[in-house]
């Protein structure tokens, strides 16, 4: 009977030594992969409009919203050093200030050249793990997730991509390594710059 207590206070202080950021799970990597600054930031589409150049008028982006009828453009005589010709003068249709009329902030909309967020990174999976010591490399796939009809337009949301990113066990547990020069495995700006679609 009285091991009971001693073995009772022992698993007690065991289990208080120990916290969830010690252990290195797919829970904990998605965690604090989802909530990483890099892993956060919004996608930006940089709209222009004006004179442009017929190669930038005819973009895959510029074509998907000449598509959904929120740009126009007519044709315009290139100003000098903007090439190739045929330029275009680009503007909103009534349909585009609809459709981004939320999105570009009041400062913004005398403007020709305005940044607009349209999606937002989605964790879908954590794929793999491999641990050496105090230093881990994560697998994880995933995909933009649109943020407004003009994100949802951009981005079809079926495009998965696949990166790895260095962690680093400290005292207070497991970080994932932040900035251009981590040590011990790519940094979260490396993985995310470096990502591949998967086939």
């Amino acid at each position: 009977m009285r091991k009971l207590p001693s073995i009772t206070a022992a698993l007690c202080l065991l289990l208080n030594s120990c916290s969830p950021r010690d252990f290195l799970t797919r829970r904990l990597a998605s965690d604090l992969i989802s909530a990483s600054g890099s892993f956060g930031v919004a996608q930006q589409f940089w709209l222009r409009t004006g004179v442009m150049s017929g190669k930038d008028y005819s973009s895959p982006e510029y074509l998907v919203l000449q598509r959904h009828g929120w740009i126009g453009g007519a044709n315009a005589p290139c100003p000098p050093g903007l090439t190739p010709p045929p330029c275009w003068d680009v503007s909103l249709t009534p349909l585009g200030v609809d459709a981004f009329h939320d999105l570009v902030h009041g400062d913004d909309t005398a403007k020709q050249y305005f940044s607009v967020p349209t999606a937002r990174r989605e964790l879908v999976a954590i794929t793999g793990i491999s641990r050496s010591g105090n230093l881990a490399e994560v697998e994880f796939t995933w995909r933009w997730s649109p943020l407004n009809e003009v994100g949802a337009a951009l981005n079809s949301g079926s495009v998965v991509y696949r990166s790895g990113v260095g962690f680093k066990l400290y005292d207070d547990g497991w970080r994932v390594m932040e900035g251009s020069a981590a040590r011990g495995g790519p940094s979260m700006d490396d993985a995310l710059k470096n990502s591949e679609p998967v086939q």
